[in-house]
């Protein structure tokens, strides 16, 4: 059994959206529900990264995110 791509980016998020707002990762991570599928192990309840509005990129200026 392996985590699926889609778990694995889910993983990968929950740290991110950890170390953003410095909080603990293990009660996200004790929180996933996963269910078994030909790709893998899948969370069916994935931690969800919020954005602003826009980003500022590597110059400095202002550019709307896309999603």
């Amino acid at each position: 059994m392996q985590l699926s791509n889609q778990a694995m980016g889910a993983v990968m998020i929950a740290l991110q959206k950890s170390l953003m707002e410095q909080t603990d990762i293990v009660p996200v991570l004790q929180g996933f529900v996963f269910s078994e599928t030909d790709d893998g192990l899948v969370v069916e309840n994935p931690p969800i990264l919020e954005m602003g509005e826009s980003t500022e990129n590597t110059e400095g200026t202002t550019t709307d995110a896309e999603v």
